[in-house]
């Protein structure tokens, strides 16, 4: 059995993951952002199984390090991380936000914080083979504009996110190679198109899927070999936005990044 951190666990997909795996004997480390929902999440999982509580914002690059610090030390044992948690469109007509660093928001959480929590717990991951990295990305995929990374310009809240998550599929393929032959799988998958969460209900738009229609994906690469550099949609191996693989797009993407990081 794993011992498996989820983001973004306290509602939406996130939850109904958290119980699938600590139903089937995992070791689930679930996180939140707000308290007292994670405290009270974790006493719900602990009524099937294993489960502890962390606490961060993922909005803030700081609390985002000190969450893979507090996971390293308090599980030296984890070998499953999945990237679950975001933060859609907005609702319609929301203009552009910032995160606790300044950094667009969508961009920040959607991506900057995988990225910089992957970093964090990657010497335990590799410490613990067979591991797995699981990014939970969607088939919204848009180019970067590397001019304008913060997206300043003619903001969009759906293009953001799409932008984040071209961002989050382009760094899982760059990764997957950096790390071949370590024993750390890292994958991609878009769970199911407009699920029944509160993120999809914000931006408008009417739920087509279930949690429980994306859960079999998650489920697949958090517990089972699929393979390493690979872009799922649901259970199936799938492309995703065919700039994501060009290793030019990735190097710049890799740059942009550091310099987003370093501010």
């Amino acid at each position: 059995m794993s011992t498996i951190l989820i983001t973004g666990a306290t509602s939406g997909l996130g939850r109904y993951v958290a119980f699938e795996l600590v139903r089937s004997g995992h070791v689930v480390l679930a996180h939140g952002r707000d308290p007292g929902r994670t405290e009270r999440l974790v006493e719900e999982l602990r009524t099937e199984g294993d489960a502890e509580g962390f606490v961060a914002d993922l909005a803030s690059l700081t609390q985002v390090r000190e969450l893979g610090a507090h996971v390293a030390d308090a599980h030296p044992d984890l070998d499953v991380l999945i990237n679950n948690a975001g933060v859609g469109a907005g609702g319609p007509g929301a203009g552009r936000e910032l995160s606790a660093d300044g950094h667009e928001l969508r961009l920040a959480v959607n991506y900057l914080a995988p990225v910089v929590l992957t970093r964090a717990l990657l010497p335990v991951l590799r410490a613990n083979t067979p591991a797995r990295i699981v990014n939970v990305g969607s088939v919204g995929q848009d180019p970067l504009d590397f001019d304008d990374i913060e997206f300043r310009r003619g903001y969009d809240g759906f293009a953001a996110y799409r932008r984040a998550k071209f961002a989050l599929a382009a760094h899982t393929f760059a990764l997957a190679e950096e790390l071949a032959g370590t024993g750390v799988s890292v994958n991609v998958l878009h769970p199911a198109t407009f699920m029944d969460t509160a993120m999809v209900r914000e931006g408008g738009v009417t739920p087509w899927n279930t949690v429980a229609d994306g859960a079999p994906g998650v489920l697949a690469l958090a517990t089972q070999d699929r393979g390493t550099g690979a872009y799922f949609d649901g259970t199936s191996p799938s492309r995703a936005h065919e700039s994501t693989y060009d290793s030019a797009v990735q190097k710049r993407l890799s740059t942009a990044t550091d310099q987003l990081l370093a501010l």
